[in-house]
Formats: C-alpha cells, sequence, structure tokens
C-alpha cells in the first residue's frame, strides 16, 4: 500500500510450562522465555509503530514480594528500547555479583524480567493519544493475586460509549473515554465479583483464612468471567493477558474478525497475531500452530493444563478480515503468500484489455513492495495465458506446414511479457518539513524510478496492493511515473474500491478521505443527483436517533447509479498528474468482489468493500460517519 493506512496491533503471549531451571540447562539460558518473546514480537514489528509494551509474571513468589511487572515505550524504535533497557538491568546485576546468572532461584529474586510468563503488544493508535499511559499492556492491580489484571489487545470496540455507560450503570466511574480501559473495567468489574463470590464461600464455610486465597486461585473460572464481561461487546478483538494467580488466556470475538494462533508441547505454550513467527521463532510446522476458534478463548491453569472453551456465542458465520491477507499479515506466510499471487492472477484479464491486450508493448511492474508478491502472482498468470495462446498456434502452424524460424520470432519474442523494477522508495526522505507546498514537493519524491527502460509507446502497468485515498497517486507516484512519458500508465489494485468505513481495528473511519466516495460524490453532482446527499443524510439521522438496531447502510445509495467502471474512471481523472507535460492516459484498475472471493475464500471479512458489516455497531458507524462527512466533522464516527 503506497499510502499508508493505520495498521493492526500486534500480540505475543509465551507461558513456560517447565521450572526455570530446566531451560537454563537445555537451552543455557534462565531468560528464554524472554528471547523468544521479543523473537515473537520483532517477527511482527510491522503491527506497531506507535508503541510497544511487555510484561512478566513471576509464579510462587513469597508474599510480599513483586510478582508482576511491566516495560513499554512510545519513542522510535519502541522494542529495541525495551529490549535494551531490559537487559541493561540484568547485565549490571551479573556485573556487580548481585545475583547467581545459572541459578534460577538467585535470577528470579533480582531480575525483574526472569519470569515464568510473559506478554507483548506493539500498538498501532486507533484511539486515544500516544502517550506511554496509552501503550498496553494494562495494568488492573490488587492485593489479591486473583484480582490482578494484564490485558493487551488488537481491537476495536464500535460501542466504547455504551460500555462505558453500563460502567457507570453499576456505580463505577471510568475515566478514559478509549475502548481499552473499558473493557479492562469491565473485565475487572466481573472478575472482583467471581472473586468475591468464592471469597464469602469458603469464609461461611469456615475455611481458614490462609487457605481461601489458594482456593479462590484454582477455582476461579476465567472462562465464565468473559462470557458476563462479553455479553454488551460489538467489535473486532483479540485480547492476550493474565490474573495474578497465574492463569493466561487468549480470546477472539465471534466473527473472527482480528486474527489469533496458537501451538503448546510439553515445553511452552505461545500465541501470537500471526501464525507465520510462532512457526519461525519455535521451529514448528504449519500444522502446529492451531487457530485460535471465534468466539472462544484458550486459557492456560497455573498448572499447565489448557481449557479451549467457547465464552460469546457467534451465529456460526466467519467474516475474518480481507486486509490480515491483502496487506496486514507479513506474506512468508505460506497461504497468505498464495492468496497474494492468486489476487494479482486475477487481475490480467482485466489489465490486458485496457492495455490492448498489446504485450510487446506493455511493461509490467509493481509499487511499493508490499506488492511484489502480487506482482509475481500477475506475471505468472500472463505467462500462463500467454504459453496456451503459442501452443495453440504453433499447432495451427504445424498442421498447415506454416511453422518456420520467422513464425516463432514473431510469435514468441516480439509478444511475452515484459517485467520492470521501474519504482523504488527512497525510505530515506522525509516529508517533516512545516511549509505546505515544501512538504509536498518533498512527497513527489519519495519514490525514484529506472529510466532508459519504458518507451512513448509503451504502457506502464503497476501493481498496487490497494488504493485509499489516492493521495500517494496524487503527489507522488503518478508523477515520478509520467517523468518516463509512456504511452499510458494503468495502476492496478489487486483490492477492490475502498468505499466504507472501517471499524473494528483499522483506522479508517472517515468517508471523505475514499477516493472512491470521492469520485462518487463527483459523479453524483456531476448529474444533477447532489440532492441525494441530503436524503441519505436525513435517513442517516433517522437511523442514529433511533434506539433500534438498524442494520442498513444507506451510504451504498450513493455509489449505487454507478458500475464500478464508471467510478474507477472518475478517480483516474482525479489523481491525474497535472502540470507535469505529459499528456498520456492514466487507467485505473481495481479487483472484483468476485475476484477477491475467489482468491480469499476463507476470508470473507470484506465490508470497506461491499458495505456488509459483520456486527450491528458497523451499521451505526458508516451512517454516523457520513452525517460527519455532511457536517464536515473531522471526526472519527466510532
Amino acid at each position: 500500500m503506497s499510502e499508508l493506512i493505520k495498521h493492526e496491533c500486534g500480540v505475543a503471549q509465551v507461558r513456560l510450562k517447565k521450572p526455570l531451571q530446566y531451560y537454563a540447562d537445555k537451552y543455557d539460558t534462565l531468560l528464554y522465555g524472554f528471547f523468544k518473546l521479543f523473537l515473537l514480537m520483532e517477527k511482527q514489528r510491522n503491527r506497531g509503530q506507535d508503541g510497544a509494551g511487555v510484561a512478566a509474571m513471576k509464579f510462587d513468589m513469597p508474599a510480599g514480594e513483586p510478582y508482576m511487572f511491566r516495560e513499554r515505550s512510545v519513542k522510535s524504535n519502541a522494542l529495541d528500547r525495551i529490549y535494551k533497557s531490559t537487559l541493561k538491568q540484568y547485565n549490571k546485576l551479573q556485573r556487580n555479583g548481585d545475583m547467581l546468572a545459572d541459578y534460577a532461584p538467585s535470577v528470579k529474586s533480582k531480575f525483574d524480567f526472569c519470569a515464568e510468563f510473559y506478554m507483548g503488544h506493539l500498538r498501532y493508535g486507533t484511539a486515544g493519544g500516544y502517550s506511554l499511559g496509552d501503550c498496553h499492556p494494562f495494568f488492573r492491580r490488587s492485593s489479591w493475586p486473583t484480582k490482578n489484571l494484564i490485558l493487551a489487545g488488537n481491537f476495536n470496540m464500535t460501542n466504547t460509549r455504551q460500555l462505558n455507560e453500563s460502567l457507570i450503570s453499576i456505580g463505577q466511574h471510568p475515566i478514559f473515554a478509549a475502548d481499552t480501559q473499558a473493557l479492562l473495567e469491565m473485565v475487572g468489574f466481573h472478575l472482583d465479583e467471581a472473586h468475591d463470590d468464592l471469597f464469602h464461600k469458603y469464609r461461611d464455610e469456615g475455611c481458614p483464612s490462609e487457605e481461601i486465597s489458594s482456593r479462590i486461585s484454582q477455582e476461579i473460572d476465567l472462562v465464565e468471567v468473559f462470557r458476563a464481561s462479553a455479553r454488551e461487546w460489538d467489535g473486532g478483538y483479540t485480547l492476550v493477558g493474565a490474573i495474578g494467580n497465574g492463569d493466561s488466556f487468549i480470546l477472539r470475538d465471534p466473527k473472527g474478525i482480528r486474527p489469533a494462533f496458537y501451538f503448546e508441547d510439553d515445553e511452552i505454550f505461545a500465541s501470537a497475531s500471526e501464525r507465520a513467527p510462532l512457526m519461525t521463532i519455535f521451529s514448528k510446522g504449519v500444522d502446529d500452530i492451531k487457530e485460535v476458534p471465534p468466539g472462544h478463548i484458550v486459557l492456560v491453569k497455573k498448572s499447565g493444563s489448557v481449557i479451549v472453551e467457547e465464552f460469546k456465542e457467534g451465529d456460526g458465520e466467519r467474516t475474518q478480515c480481507s486486509f490480515e491477507r491483502i496487506y496486514f499479515s507479513r506474506g512468508n506466510d505460506a497461504s497468505i503468500y498464495k492468496e497474494r499471487k492468486a489476487m494479482g492472477a486475477r487481475l490480467t484479464d482485466q489489465v490486458m484489455a485496457v492495455c490492448d491486450n498489446d504485450l510487446e508493448n506493455t511493461i509490467i511492474s509493481f509499487v511499493p513492495n508490499t506488492s511484489e508478491v502480487a506482482y509475481f502472482g500477475f506475471m505468472e498468470q500472463l505467462r500462463l495465458s500467454r504459453r496456451k495462446v503459442v501452443k495453440e498456434a504453433i499447432l495451427r502452424a504445424q498442421s498447415e506446414n506454416a511453422l518456420d524460424d520467422q513464425m516463432l520470432d514473431e510469435l514468441i519474442m516480439k509478444n511475452w511479457p515484459r517485467g520492470e523494477k521501474i519504482a523504488h522508495k527512497d525510505a530515506k526522505l522525509r516529508t517533516f518539513i512545516s511549509n505546505e507546498s515544501s512538504r509536498n514537493d518533498i512527497a513527489s519524491h519519495v519514490y525514484d524510478v529506472t529510466y532508459g527502460i519504458v518507451g512513448t509507446n509503451d504502457n506502464l502497468v503497476c501493481i498496487e496492493d490497494s488504493i485509499v485515498r489516492g493521495t500517494t497517486l496524487r503527489q507522488s507516484i503518478l508523477k515520478i511515473l509520467s517523468s518516463l512519458k509512456p504511452k499510458r500508465i494503468v495502476i492496478a489494485s489487486t483490492a477492490p474500491q475502498i468505499r466504507y468505513p472501517d471499524c473494528y481495528g483499522i483506522d479508517m473511519s472517515e468517508l471523505g478521505k475514499f477516493i472512491a466516495f470521492e469520485a462518487a460524490v463527483s459523479l453524483l453532482r456531476e448529474k444533477g443527483k447532489g440532492d441525494l446527499l441530503s436524503e441519505i443524510y436525513r435517513k442517516c439521522l433517522e437511523s442514529l436517533s433511533s434506539q433500534e438496531v438498524c442494520p442498513i447502510n444507506y451510504v451504498k445509495e450513493i455509489y449505487k447509479p454507478f458500475t464500478a467502471e464508471e467510478i474507477s474512471a472518475k478517480i483516474a481523472e482525479l489523481v491525474y498528474p497535472k502540470n507535469v507535460g505529459w499528456n498520456g492516459e492514466v487507467c485505473i484498475v481495481y479487483q472484483t468482489i468476485e475476484g477477491l472471493r475467489s482468491a480469499l475464500p476463507n476470508h470473507t471479512g470484506d465490508w470497506y468493500f461491499t458495505g456488509d458489516f459483520p456486527t450491528d455497531g458497523g451499521y451505526r458507524v458508516v451512517n454516523r460517519a457520513f452525517v460527519n462527512y455532511f457536517d464536515n466533522a473531522q471526526v472519527r464516527s466510532y
């Protein structure tokens, strides 16, 4: 994606199942879990640029000794900073002789991050600010172990206001409006209730005071805690965390919108937002890694036993986020790699039709680097199609005794797909200059090109993974590509037109920023149908004022009068590079919805393309987004 939208947060969890000394003896380090956590987070670094945080919990610490620790940073290279600062403490203790480096009780008592449980979070903020206080993991502290709670996640809730109102209705005084805080307090409330019910039960039965805590730790039921907590949750979420008695968990929303994976063996339990990092870090095969079932919690008890149980019932229909496959997750996952190739392959017929099927004068490239795998799929499909044509022509010529060297040269050599590396991103450039015109000028040079390859009679095709706002196309990519003076520039997006906001993790909730929406509104006004916008505004206001659920997306009416091709043509007009001394043609080609679903059969979450939201809250968000647009209120719609 040449124009970065907000990414998805990443979570990681490592739970050791053997005594600490076991890892020192086998792996020559007492910090085995600590190092694995950071490697797991490093492999998911693409999922967090706003900050990072890690937490550790030590088991069976004596009363009075701390056992839960946290380190967070919102500075640049946050993960590196955390890693270095924690190791600095370890190295200082070792250098000063304050602990026996190969003796588990000594290191565990002295070094904060020598523990049995670790969790980490890579943050891409979609709500709140970027201060340290907004950075996960979140702590809820108590002197009772089973009331201590650590929580982090990759999620957005569509009904944060409702959740905060629920907290107020039970007598709480929530301070923060962010959904993270609302979830933390909601889970904390039901955790307190579960703890207190057990406490009163055993106290009333005459259980000795010194035994009550251990009994509560053994019997507290986190599955029931989350069943009670999640009744009103509407959104997409993956949550990881633990309570102070040593029980840890990872859970996932009922629609499976946000991804979550885990594995366990006799040494370790680990979970993450992506499958490939777990495979790489722990040398596991693809079949070793399990997907957290939608609506389920994977609970690891202090004893090491693993429980997988449903905590929130769904309707059985998965709507896993398709953007995870298109862009967010790392492409070294085997299935994601194949799917991205398939998305590129499904663009070939549309693109070649735009290029008049002129292979001899068409050059294929990609921009940015995240589109490279789709480019491979596009070129592979193009070559397969070309081979079929060539084979048929050779067999036909052979049957007619017309096969000769000249015919083979004309048939094959002059019409073979041409792939070149044309666009290069200059990562060193930064658009930090405050003057608007100067900043735009620098932005236009973020990409560079290879000169001397493209001719004036060539079609220049660039494969993109998605086009959201069109800003980078307008300000940078098309300007620099037009300097090569091709006959035609074709930008081909492996994703369909992004027409609607997302409210389940991706921070793109302002309709007016989508180039497809801008194009559709322009077409309405050009055709004298601008009054439709006022009518849609009225419908959206009515739906938002109603207390009843209104699962109708009124914004669909904006796109209904036009074909996808008409909107693409208007987008090409809107992003056309002006004042660059080039008068060639710009064509924008988008993946079809059918092509997307064919390439991603198991990830049907496509609401940002189709407007069909998986939860009731999504419909409120899209209608709220239009009201905000109409009122010129540039705010998030959830």
